[in-house]
């Protein structure tokens, strides 16, 4: 291999130990490829940690500035790592995202790759060093720092790979692959050997805390060589490929942390006024899925996590209207070609019907039969995937 991308998640890095781990890992792979790029996560729980810091302060937080807090955990690791490289013998040198030559839009929180200058990179990897870089993280055109949204370093991974031209990006974790559910939940769940873009896609739009969405969108335009593995074991390991025709479930995904908004009024709600509500949610950067009227209702679904953000702005501009705000869980059955075949949904329905639990909604794609439920327990989610996918 000429160029190779390395990106190693919190749960890989999160104390010095584990970081010798990665050392070596580094190194080993430094041996089968002339030029290695790491991109690296914040350490463990650095980032939770900072964001509950923050709010302390105020419950809405400047997002300018949580982009400037934030950006600093993985700027930590990637110093440290470098440090622990340049010990063991093997020249190394760490990057901010900017340095790296990352230029996003403004967005801040969830800002996207624009360009990458990779003058500077290009200077170090001549020079025989490995190049450490801080994930998650950019800069736009008014000198801003910003960052990518959760889980970005792994976007900032495969856009490097795309813009080095490198052979292959290798995505580590404390998991040896991408699985058929969360193995956390569903002791059952079990490795895939691949999975196509589109299927990853779903899943990780889906709420899977797997990989980045935006990375799916990167690898499968530009068609990059993307391995899944674990930090800690050499065996094992996912591709995510182009399309797989084979038409069967992959992944079953639990999303708890969305919330329902309900807005209600006396009188009809017109047009003008219906779409003034959707742009001062996407003016404030807030990503709604589903908005609809009927009648006097205004209803759309958020993340858990933009919640306090929505209320501020609901409560400060709509003041004519009942508000509701309302927990749901949303089950995504994803897989290639799946609801051209009645039979997958019918299963799902008849357990669902058998265990009494309440459907909101259904929706359909492509790869994807997405249920909306008031609650389910894991042993439902469970005895899903036992019926569903094949061993």
């Amino acid at each position: 291999m000429n160029t190779v991308v390395l990106k190693f998640g919190g749960s890989s890095v999160a104390d010095n130990i584990k970081l010798n781990v990665v050392a070596d890992k580094v190194i080993s792979l430094k041996k089968e490829a002339k030029n290695v790029v790491v991109v690296v996560s914040a350490q463990g729980k650095t980032t939770n940690q900072l964001i509950k810091e923050a709010q302390e302060l105020s419950a809405i937080p400047e997002e300018r500035e949580m982009d400037m807090l934030l950006s600093t955990g993985e700027q930590i690791t990637a110093s440290k790592l470098s440090i622990l490289l340049n010990r063991k013998g093997y020249p190394a040198i760490s990057l901010t995202g900017w340095q790296a030559g990352i230029r996003t839009n403004s967005i801040h929180t969830s800002a996207k790759i624009e360009r990458i200058c990779i003058d500077r990179m290009e200077k170090e990897l001549e020079k025989g060093k490995i190049i450490v870089v801080a994930g998650f993280q950019g800069l736009d055109e008014q000198e801003n720092i910003t960052t990518l949204g959760r889980g970005g370093s792994d976007t900032t991974a495969v856009a490097l790979q795309v813009a080095l031209k490198a052979d292959k990006c290798y995505i580590f974790s404390d998991v040896d692959g991408i699985y058929s559910a969360d193995p956390n939940m569903i002791t059952m769940a079990k490795r895939l050997d691949e999975i196509s873009f589109d299927e990853m896609q779903e899943v990780a739009d889906s709420g899977a805390k797997v990989l980045h969405n935006r990375c799916i969108q990167i690898g499968k335009k530009f068609d990059c060589s993307i391995i899944a593995k674990s930090t800690f074991l050499n065996e094992g390991g996912t591709k995510i490929c182009q399309q797989i025709e084979s038409s069967e479930v992959k992944s079953i995904v639990k999303n708890d942390k969305l919330v329902m908004i309900l807005m209600e009024k006396e009188g009809n709600i017109e047009e003008g006024e219906f779409y003034n509500i959707y742009q001062n949610l996407l003016q404030n950067n807030i990503i709604v899925e589903a908005f609809q009227k009927q009648g006097n209702q205004v209803q759309f679904r958020i993340k858990e996590t933009e919640q306090n953000k929505v209320q501020e702005i609901l409560e400060s501009k709509y003041l004519t209207y009942q508000i509701q705000q309302k927990n749901f869980v949303k089950l995504s059955i994803v897989g290639y070609g799946i609801t051209q075949d009645n039979q997958v949904l019918n299963q799902v329905i008849e357990i669902l019907k058998k265990r009494k639990i309440e459907i909101i909604d259904i929706y359909l794609t492509q790869s994807k039969i997405e249920i909306l439920v008031k609650e389910i327990e894991n042993d439902s989610v469970a005895e899903l995937h036992q019926k569903l996918i094949k061993e």
